[in-house]
């Protein structure tokens, strides 16, 4: 066997490889002896079948197989042999392969496309800054927080007459429009000059209303009208409201009985302590948005400053011919960008993996996948209680619904990331700007991609 790099530009490449007889022929008559030991077939004792029989049965689907075997493990041999850093999968030339006479050739030519990766230098120094924004906790967060917890654990109830501060049930159709669908409002989500409209109502009443007066935020507008935050900020037009029924929540007392409601019995007995559990609860979930945009800008400097020579023409191809007619040049001119980028931060992550030497053992897979069940299920006195039983619910965890391991794989990728952006993090410069919740979505809607 011949086989040869014919490197056409740094980012592109053809494998050839060359085959003679001797190459595959052992495999095949082996394969052959297999068949004969094996086969059924009529006028023969089972294992007694003569060889040229097989061959003239089986022959040219036995050479095919193992000539094709024998390709993919030597392509897959040449690339990690020669440190080869590829893109996407070698695209076999189908056309060269088409002339192949497999009935009487016997030495065989084959060429494989390749997207090529030169080397190149990811920076892990104090010299790349990136912005981190805590989100600052003030005290229009925190009474929002308890009139929304005072809400959720309330007394509801169903008046017959509607009244500021009420949620309306019932069904919306835009005039003119037959479609009518189930649909819910939050009165004091309307603008203050709209909501006596929806005050005084009953139930099978009927109120007409410009969807864009009463409401000015996409997320509320998308829940009246069962739509996307998208197409809810295209929305426009007269609507209709019918009543099914009126909802009612009656704010709860701050007291122990809450208390434990929310925190679990006896974490907390004091109104401050409360009031103070609430406030760690917002730090700890901003502090989780926070984290989450700073990993989109370092995402977002590395891409942007990591020169990286990509194989953009072989990416192309290869997704084309990949994607069983899904991907269009219509989709690669909308997407094909992002998709770059996220190859290409794939990339830097695994550069910054191999030079520090970044492994995730199966062990880390495991005490992962308990914490996440630990979660799940209330914390360490399920793991008491099963005792034994837990580690056979890891594994069952781990190996997913269809015993294929997708959820190892998950938990295995995701260690690995958590990883990489720690070590990321300690070696660079990140500069704090603390923001007001507001000026934090801004920023982070400005990220979305």
């Amino acid at each position: 066997m011949n086989i040869t790099l014919d490197k056409q530009s740094t980012t592109d490449g053809l494998i050839k490889i060359q085959l003679t007889e001797s190459d595959y022929q052992p495999k095949v008559e082996e394969k052959v002896r297999d068949y004969a030991r094996k086969a059924t077939i009529k006028g023969f004792r089972q294992g007694k079948v003569p060889a040229g029989v097989i061959r003239k049965m089986y022959g040219k689907g036995i050479l095919v197989e193992e000539v094709n075997h024998l390709i993919s493990h030597s392509v897959s041999d040449y690339i990690k042999n020669n440190n080869l850093r590829v893109l996407g999968d070698p695209l076999p030339n189908e056309a060269k392969t088409r002339t192949i006479d497999w009935d009487f050739q016997k030495d065989f030519e084959f060429e494989f496309q390749i997207g090529l990766v030169e080397d190149f230098a990811a920076d892990l120094s104090k010299k790349v800054q990136v912005t981190s924004h805590p989100i600052e906790i003030d005290q229009k967060v925190i009474d929002e927080t308890l009139e929304d917890i005072k809400r959720r654990y309330g007394k509801r109830t169903n008046p017959e007459v509607s009244e500021a501060g009420d949620n309306l049930f019932g069904e919306i159709n835009k005039v003119g429009a037959e479609e009518k669908q189930g649909s819910y409002l939050r009165i004091e989500q309307v603008e203050k000059g709209e909501q006596k409209k929806f005050i005084g109502l009953k139930k099978e009443d009927t109120v007409e209303f410009d969807v864009q007066q009463i409401l000015n935020d996409a997320e509320a507008i998308a829940q009246l009208l069962n739509t996307t935050e998208e197409e809810a900020k295209a929305a426009i037009g007269t609507y209709t409201f019918k009543v099914t029924n009126i909802n009612r929540i009656e704010p709860v007392q701050i007291d122990q009985e809450l208390f434990d409601q929310v925190f679990g019995k006896d974490v907390v007995t004091t109104e401050e302590a409360f009031m103070g559990k609430i406030k760690e609860t917002i730090s700890a979930n901003y502090g989780r948005e926070t984290q989450h945009l700073l990993e989109h800008e370092i995402q977002h400097y590395y891409v942007d400053h990591t020169k990286i020579n990509m194989p953009e023409g072989f990416l192309k191809t290869w997704l084309k011919a990949t994607s069983q007619g899904q991907v269009t040049d219509e989709v690669l001119e909308k997407e094909f960008s992002a998709y770059r980028d996220s190859i290409k931060w794939d990339l830097i992550k695994n550069k910054i993996a191999d030079e520090k030497e970044i492994k995730i053992e199966e062990a880390d897979v495991r005490e992962k996948a308990k914490q996440v069940i630990l979660d799940q299920f209330g914390g360490a006195a399920i793991a008491d209680q099963l005792g034994d039983k837990f580690d056979g619910i890891v594994s069952n965890y781990l190996a997913g619904k269809d015993g294929k391991g997708e959820n190892y794989v998950r938990t295995y990728n995701q260690l690995r990331h958590d990883k990489i952006l720690t070590v990321i993090k300690e070696n660079i410069t990140i500069q704090e700007k603390p923001v007001s919740l507001e000026e934090f979505k801004k920023i982070a809607e400005s990220h979305k991609h």
